[in-house]
């Protein structure tokens, strides 16, 4: 855990002004992005911040972090989405200011610089800093965690040492309480303790006592809570690898997993990954500081790489790897001198983080480059909402309604938060969420399901009237149909079936599948 030079304390002095400056300039670009984007918030955004108006220390498919942070920056500047979003950009810079540290340690002064760099302008983190989520808090414990890790050598024996075990387990348990993707670090610092004698001399039992029982008092409230709620937020994550496909063997997404950590990591920063690894490894030139970070990297990408090929894998579920990634790719650039190849690298990534800003600033652009198709699920929900709250509000004029009902967990979610308004105040409706299987599968429909008591006379909202039927075989009456457009670009727009049910009555669901009958082959529509 040694640098592999000694540079003077001035330049490292430097390099770490020179870190400071470019990662508040870029946070404040970030910032001010997000602060004059017309974008509207993602469904999941909108999910998060409903969940942040209770605290708690677990959610249906989530950890609490999220929510904590959420709660935090809108309690400090209200509810509009900025505030919602700004969390993300924050955290993203203070990891990248952590991620120097690391490298410094490990590197020297001017991979610190490097390694930042590689870390903020990697493409998975520029679009990360646009929206609220799981992986920022993750990737900033995560660092605190490996800093902690790579400050042990050098921390006095006795007392100082067990400070700094206890921190490391601090954050971890911090990183558990983002996202459970944590779980990675126990096995990398397992496998460096493993494979190198000189850490294990490091650890006394004292420490590991430390450790662990700071990582359990941290964690244990969000286990206690998921024992309390028969392990939801657990089933959701296994429910994600969808290991009970039919087909469990799929080298096509295997190569399709690969290939999106160009894109996550950017092209050169995990072709130096890759390859590096590859050629040291087999060379047998790997040095200590090399193992420690192969052993934090490794662990998301093979894990997650395997879970792509048994069944399927989003190309952020490895973005743990990218905090040991990013030091290792800029380490190994500076070892081989091959600083031609790291500022092209940076370069790439830097314009493609320039083109993602302007996108967010004004869409109009991401439209006319051909790029509408990846904003359209953050356009048109406001405009969605109103229309369904106009529509319950002429109801409301004549007979009174008992609910307003959704069939989508997304529209939930932004109705809930662009209806925020609306609901609750003197005479408007609840919103309530129709069940489409036999039991619950997210929170809004553990929460906040239809019943019979909301159920009397109740305004029906259908995305894309995709369960509209199913819809109406749970109802005695429905009618009233309206469908609402709402234009997201030049190319899309998104539907919305608008109908009176009344007497809620819902049909059995099929007791192996859940699922209730398909109308098209043999269910009534009507009762």
């Amino acid at each position: 855990m040694i640098a592999n030079a000694l540079p003077t304390p001035e330049s490292e002095a430097r390099a770490w002004r020179l870190t400071l400056i470019a990662v508040a300039a870029l946070t404040i670009v970030r910032v001010l992005a997000i602060f004059s984007t017309p974008l509207e918030l993602y469904p999941d955004e909108a999910q998060y911040w409903l969940w942040s108006r209770t605290l708690d220390f677990g959610y249906y498919s989530k950890p609490p972090m999220v929510a904590w942070v959420i709660w935090l920056t809108t309690s400090i500047g209200g509810d509009a989405e900025p505030w919602l979003r700004l969390g993300a950009p924050l955290l993203h810079g203070a990891t990248a200011l952590i991620v120097h540290r690391i490298a410094k340690r490990l590197y020297g002064g001017w991979a610190g610089l490097a390694a930042a760099a590689v870390y903020a302008l990697m493409p998975g983190v520029q679009l990360s800093s646009g929206v609220i989520g799981t992986d920022a808090p993750l990737l900033f414990f995560l660092a605190l965690t490996i800093w902690a890790y790579v400050s042990l050598p050098a921390a006095e024996a006795g007392r100082q040492r067990l400070l700094t075990a206890a921190g490391l387990g601090a954050a971890l348990g911090l990183a558990f309480l983002s996202k459970y993707a944590a779980i990675y670090v126990l096995v990398s610092i397992g496998a460096h303790l493993l494979l190198s004698r000189e850490a294990r001399k490091v650890w006394t039992w004292p420490m590991g006592l430390a450790f662990f029982g700071v990582l359990i008092a941290v964690f244990a409230p969000n286990l206690i809570w998921n024992a309390a709620h028969k392990f939801a937020t657990v089933e959701h994550t296994a429910a994600n690898a969808n290991w009970g496909a039919k087909s469990l063997f799929n080298p096509r997404e295997l190569v399709e997993f690969i290939g999106s950590q160009f894109g996550v990591f950017g092209p050169v920063p995990f072709g130096v990954l890759l390859g590096g690894g590859i050629v040291l490894a087999v060379r047998k030139r790997l040095q200590p500081a090399d193992v420690l970070l192969l052993c934090f990297a490794l662990p998301p990408l093979l894990t997650v790489a395997g879970q792509a090929f048994v069944s399927r894998a989003n190309a952020n579920w490895a973005a743990a790897a990218y905090v040991a990634g990013s030091v290792l790719a800029a380490g190994w650039m500076l070892r081989w001198g091959a600083r031609r190849w790291l500022i092209a690298g940076l370069a790439l990534q830097a314009a493609f983080a320039g083109l993602f800003v302007a996108c967010l600033m004004s869409p109009r652009l991401a439209d006319g480059i051909g790029l509408a198709n990846s904003f359209k699920r953050v356009r048109g929900w406001d405009q969605t909402v109103q229309a369904i709250i106009n529509r319950a509000r002429e109801e409301q004029a004549g007979a009174r309604l008992s609910s307003v009902a959704v069939d989508d967990r997304f529209l939930f979610n932004v109705a809930a938060y662009y209806g925020r308004d609306y609901w609750g105040t003197v005479g408007a409706p609840p919103l309530r969420i129709w069940v489409h299987e036999a039991h619950p599968q997210n929170q809004a429909e553990t929460e906040a399901p239809m019943t019979q008591a909301y159920g009397r006379r109740t305004l029906i909202a259908s995305l894309e009237g995709v369960y509209k039927a199913k819809i109406e075989q749970d109802f005695k009456a429905t009618s009233g149909d309206e469908i609402v457009r709402v234009r997201l670009d030049r190319k899309r727009a998104r539907r919305t079936d608008l109908f009176i049910a009344e007497g809620f009555a819902p049909v059995p669901r099929d007791p192996k599948t859940g699922l209730p009958p398909d109308p098209e082959k043999g269910g009534s529509t009507k009762r």
